[in-house]
């Protein structure tokens, strides 16, 4: 295989040692060296979102490729591979002719994620309804009973992982594609579910009574209730983010898909 003609043989043996090694790998480019490089800048990116998520690195924050690496103790290149992946998230902009920066939150975003969350969960938690087991009730049971036990200022990624276990739970028997679309949205609300809980954390014991509320028609295999419920719930979150930071915006789709998916079915 032929070398770049950009680089010499010379850097590009430096580029692929100085991988290597920061992965904790033998120097070379093969396989091994690769797959240590591919870990590490995965274990970037996850320290990096953890950041962005709980607000050390707040929105609109300068983030510098060289400032970060010598923080994290890693070299440039994961450093790069982390930023490309927070762009995909758009959690951060990074543009080659400009510093990067944690992307401030968009109103726009917000409503357009809740809006199409409330209308996939609410079909995901009425097909569950239908063939939810003692089990399932057991497991979902639990996962709520975590949540009410963790602090989550003092434990935040316990209580949202106990939190995401709990909803998924609700919308288990949707196929993979639906699972996978679910997730997906999941995860990239996960930002302004915190930005809900610093907002309004006199909210908390409304979101655990909206929790049982959903766990109970579950329980009791009632699809219609089970919508109503974790449609309400969603977009409660939504509106709650929204009226803090930007009031004047019309959370369009979060209130049509409320509308249409809140009612019970009626």
């Amino acid at each position: 295989m032929s070398r770049s003609r950009s680089e010499s043989p010379q850097e590009q043996r430096s580029a692929g040692d100085e991988t290597a090694a920061q992965a904790g790998a033998p120097t070379g480019e093969g396989p091994a060296a690769a797959a240590g490089g591919r870990r590490l800048a995965l274990d970037v990116h996850g320290r990096l979102r953890a950041m962005i998520l709980n607000g050390e690195l707040p929105p609109g924050s300068v983030l510098l490729q060289a400032e970060m690496a010598r923080k994290l103790g890693v070299s440039r290149t994961p450093m790069r591979e982390a930023f490309r992946l927070l762009q995909e998230e758009g959690l951060i902009d990074a543009r080659p002719d400009q510093r990067a920066r944690v992307r401030s939150v968009d109103p726009e975003d917000l409503d357009a994620v809740y809006g199409a969350r409330i209308m996939l969960e609410t079909l995901a938690v009425s097909m569950t309804a239908k063939s939810f087991t003692a089990e399932d009730i057991e497991r979902m049971s639990d996962a709520l009973k975590r949540m009410r036990g963790l602090t989550v200022d003092d434990q935040p990624e316990e209580w949202h992982a106990a939190h995401h276990e709990f909803h998924s739970i609700a919308t288990q028997s949707v196929g993979p594609q639906l699972q996978r679309m679910i997730a997906s949205l999941g995860e990239h609300s996960e930002r302004y579910i915190r930005l809900a809980q610093l907002g309004a954390p006199a909210s908390w014991s409304k979101a655990y009574a909206e929790h049982e509320a959903l766990l109970d028609a579950l329980r009791s295999s009632d699809p219609a209730e089970a919508a109503r419920v974790v449609a309400r719930h969603l977009a409660r979150t939504a509106l709650s983010v929204l009226a803090d930071i930007a009031p004047e915006h019309e959370p369009a789709a979060t209130r049509t898909a409320l509308a249409i998916a809140g009612n019970g079915g009626h």
